[in-house]
């Protein structure tokens, strides 16, 4: 039996004492589960390193999404791995229903109205972030009726096979949204999420930390001494922490420097976390 070391525990449903079926033989454990699915109902659903609304944050799960639930407890947690990106955590059970239709359409702005009916004036029921998906089961005027019977207008979706082609542009859009260890939507997001969220909306698949992504995206580029070769969607990396490439002068990311997204020149980025210690430890590039 191999060693539960062999396996990330942050993309990897095991527990000493409890594991999805599908590891049975190679993880040890004192019960395996099939595990059941669920669907994210809530706008947005922290995912917890514990069952405690006070615990780390380790990331979030959007509005639509499908979990694997291997455990819920009395107090009202559930312990699962999300389907997008494989990650594990705890959720709030209030979060989670029985899977409903399939998505169709994913918000493709940064932030999305619901509303209960077909008009701009009538209340809303909740604020999707970019990237939450939705069944659309029918349009009415200029808004897409969703299967819970919500109202959201066309133009901020997007069919689930329709994808952007730029996802520098899509991370663009979040200029200015707070930092947010863990979070992933327009209320707050880090720098990891911000290249996993911007890329999914141009149909790329990518893991949710910057070690992950270090590790999986793109190929290595050789900068030269003062970066000069770096171009438009070039991935720099630091321990724990990666910036996207805006142009040849200048980095976006999320950083707890500026607590936001921000906009900011090449050269000083990297003084700054050379001042601190922190040489960069990669750099990748998307596509060709």
């Amino acid at each position: 039996m191999n060693e539960k070391a062999n396996f990330d525990p942050r993309i990897t449903p095991a527990r000493p004492d409890l594991a999805a079926s599908f590891l049975q033989g190679q993880i040890p454990a004192l019960r395996y589960v099939q595990g059941e699915i669920r669907e994210v109902f809530d706008a947005q659903a922290p995912v917890r390193r514990e069952p405690a609304p006070d615990a780390s944050l380790d990331t979030e799960a959007l509005k639509g999404e499908r979990v694997t639930i291997y455990e819920t407890t009395d107090e009202g947690w559930s312990w699962g791995q999300l389907e997008s990106d494989r990650y594990v955590g705890w959720l709030p059970s209030n979060a989670l229903v029985a899977p409903g239709p399939a998505p169709t359409h994913r918000v493709a702005t940064l932030r999305a109205p619901v509303l209960v009916g077909p008009s701009i004036k009538v209340p809303t029921v909740e604020m999707l972030s970019l990237g939450a998906t939705l069944a659309i089961v029918r349009t009415e005027g200029r808004f897409a009726v969703t299967a819970n019977g919500g109202f959201v207008p066309l133009v901020h979706l997007a069919p689930l096979n329709e994808a952007e082609e730029d996802f520098v542009a899509v991370a663009e859009r979040f200029v200015g949204v707070p930092y947010l260890w863990g979070g992933k939507t327009s209320l707050g997001l880090d720098c990891s999420a911000l290249v996993q969220v911007s890329l999914a909306a141009c149909g790329i698949a990518c893991p949710r930390d910057s070690s992950m992504q270090e590790a999986v995206l793109g190929r290595p580029l050789d900068p030269d001494p003062d970066y000069s070769n770096l171009k438009r969607g070039d991935l720099v990396f630091w321990k724990n922490h990666v910036a996207i490439v805006r142009d040849e002068a200048h980095f976006l990311h999320a950083n707890g420097f500026h607590m936001a997204v921000a906009v900011e020149a090449i050269q000083v980025t990297i003084a700054r976390f050379g001042k601190d210690g922190t040489p960069v430890t990669n750099v990748r590039r998307l596509g060709r």
